[in-house]
C-alpha cells in the first residue's frame, strides 16, 4: 500500500501562482490550476507541446517551490527498462562471490556428490539477487526515496513504446515489481511530470493515467512577464517590442519558430550589446540567437524591417532573384553586397523545409502521425529481417552516355 505524503503543499490555485513566481516561473491560471490538481489528485501531469515553452522548468520549478528532491528521466530512442527502472549489479555480485569463495568450499566440502553440491549452491542464489545487489534508476529511486520526490520524465515520445508499457504499473499504481525480489510501493507518492514534443502519438493507456495539458506560446503579456523576471538588463520598452518581434516570427512559416528561452536570450544578447532601442539592423545581426536553420535566417531576414517598423519600405526592385539587386549575378555591379532588407523571403512552393504554422496546426489532429509512424515501423522492421528489396539500377542508354561523355569532353578542350 502507498504511504502518501498528505501535507499537501499548496491550498489554493492562487498559492501555485506565487510560489511558482517566487522561483522564476509565471504560470497562468490554468497551468497553475492543473499543478494544483497534481499535488491534490497525486496523479501524473503530461505535458504536451511545442519545445521550448517551459515544460521541462515546470518540473525544477516545482521541485523548489515544493521543496522536493528532484530526479530525472531523460528518454531516447533505443531506451530499455535497465536505464528507466533499475538493473542487477553484476560487477559487486562477481566481487562478492569472489570472496566468499572460501565460504562455498565450506558449504560442498562434505557433499556426497555433484548434485548435492549444486543444490547447496543454489540455496544461496537469493544472496545475491536481494537489494543489496540493486542498482536504482531513476523510476525505482523515485519510488523508494525515504524523502518526496518530483519526477520528471522528460520527452516521453523519443522512447519506444515498449518503455511506455514499462512506465505504466510505476504511473498507475505508484509502483515496481521486480520478480526476484518483490514489489516495491512509494514511500511518498512523487509528483510524476511526463512531457512530449508531439513527435509521435503517445499509447491511450498512458495517457488515461495521467492529467493532461497542452503547454502553447504564452500570451504577448505574459511573455514579457517572463522575460522580466529574467533580469535580462533590456529596457522595459525594447523588451516589450521584442516579444512583438519574436510573436511575429512565430507566425512565419519557419522549420522551429523561436522558444520562450530564446526570447530570454535574444534579450540578454540585446542588453549586453547595450541596445536601448531596437532597429533592423541590430535585431538582423542577432537574429541567429533566435533562428536556427539557414533558410529560416532568410525569412526572418526579410521580415524584421516590418515587424520593427510596419510602415519600412523593403526595396526588393520588383525582381525574384533574391540577390537584393533583382539580377541572378554578380558581374557588373559596382554597389557591394545588398542590404538586408533587400533580401526576399521565398515563395511559399521552394523547397523550404516543414511549414512551421501548419505544423503547429496539425498537433491538434487526432492520429495525425499514426499512418507514417506505423509505417515507419514496419520499414525498420523489414530492413532488420532483410526483407527490404534491393534498389532496381537506373538504365541509361548507349547514346544518354555517349552524349554525356561527349559533352564532357568538349568541356575539357
Amino acid at each position: 500500500m502507498t504511504s502518501t505524503d498528505t501535507s499537501a503543499p499548496f491550498g489554493s490555485v492562487e498559492e501555485v501562482i506565487d510560489a511558482l513566481a517566487k522561483q522564476g516561473y509565471i504560470a497562468d491560471r490554468r497551468l497553475a490550476t492543473t499543478v494544483f490538481l497534481l499535488t491534490r489528485l497525486e496523479k501524473p501531469l503530461l505535458l504536451e507541446g511545442p519545445a521550448g515553452v517551459g515544460k521541462t522548468e515546470l518540473a525544477k520549478m516545482l521541485a523548489l517551490a515544493t521543496g522536493r528532491r528532484f530526479l530525472r528521466l531523460q528518454c531516447y530512442e533505443g531506451q530499455d527498462e535497465t536505464k528507466a527502472l533499475y538493473e542487477w549489479d553484476y560487477g559487486k555480485q562477481l566481487l562478492y562471490t569472489q570472496m566468499l569463495r572460501e565460504k562455498i568450499a565450506e558449504i560442498v566440502q562434505d557433499a556426497p556428490d555433484i548434485k548435492t553440491s549444486v543444490e547447496r549452491i543454489a540455496a544461496q542464489d537469493s544472496v545475491f539477487f536481494s537489494e543489496e545487489f540493486l542498482a536504482e534508476r531513476p523510476l525505482m529511486e523515485a519510488i523508494r526515496s525515504d524523502e518526496p520526490v518530483v519526477l520528471l520524465i522528460d520527452e516521453v515520445d523519443r522512447a519506444d513504446e515498449a518503455l511506455e508499457a514499462v512506465l505504466l504499473e510505476t504511473l498507475g499504481e505508484y509502483q515496481i515489481s521486480v520478480p526476484e525480489v518483490g514489489t516495491f510501493a512509494a514511500r511518498n507518492a512523487p509528483y510524476v511530470i511526463l512531457t512530449s514534443n508531439n513527435t509521435r502519438d503517445l499509447a491511450a493507456a498512458l495517457k488515461r493515467r495521467c492529467l493532461h495539458l497542452f503547454l502553447d506560446y504564452p500570451s504577448a503579456e505574459r511573455e514579457l512577464e517572463i522575460v522580466r523576471s529574467k533580469d535580462t538588463g533590456l529596457p522595459e520598452a525594447a523588451a516589450r517590442e521584442l516579444v512583438e518581434v519574436v510573436r511575429g516570427l512565430r507566425e512565419l512559416e519557419l522549420r522551429k519558430a523561436p522558444s520562450i528561452s530564446e526570447t530570454i536570450d535574444w534579450a540578454r544578447t540585446l542588453a549586453v550589446l547595450g541596445v536601448d532601442e531596437l532597429s533592423s539592423s541590430i535585431l538582423s545581426d542577432t537574429v541567429s540567437v533566435v533562428v536556427k536553420y539557414d533558410k529560416d535566417v532568410t525569412k526572418a531576414l526579410g521580415a524584421l524591417p516590418k515587424l520593427v517598423d510596419p510602415n519600412a519600405e523593403i526595396d526588393d526592385h520588383g525582381h525574384g532573384h533574391g540577390h537584393g539587386h533583382g539580377h541572378g549575378h554578380d558581374e557588373g555591379h559596382s554597389g557591394g553586397p545588398a542590404p538586408t532588407t533587400s533580401r526576399r523571403v521565398p515563395d511559399d512552393d521552394e523547397e523550404d523545409g516543414p511549414d512551421g504554422r501548419s505544423v503547429r496546426a496539425a498537433k491538434d489532429q487526432e492520429g495525425r502521425h499514426v499512418g507514417h509512424y506505423a509505417a515507419g515501423v514496419e520499414q525498420k522492421e523489414k530492413a532488420r529481417n532483410g526483407e527490404l528489396e534491393p534498389a532496381k539500377p537506373r538504365n541509361v542508354s548507349s547514346s544518354q552516355g555517349s552524349r554525356s561523355f561527349g559533352l564532357g569532353k568538349k568541356r575539357a578542350l
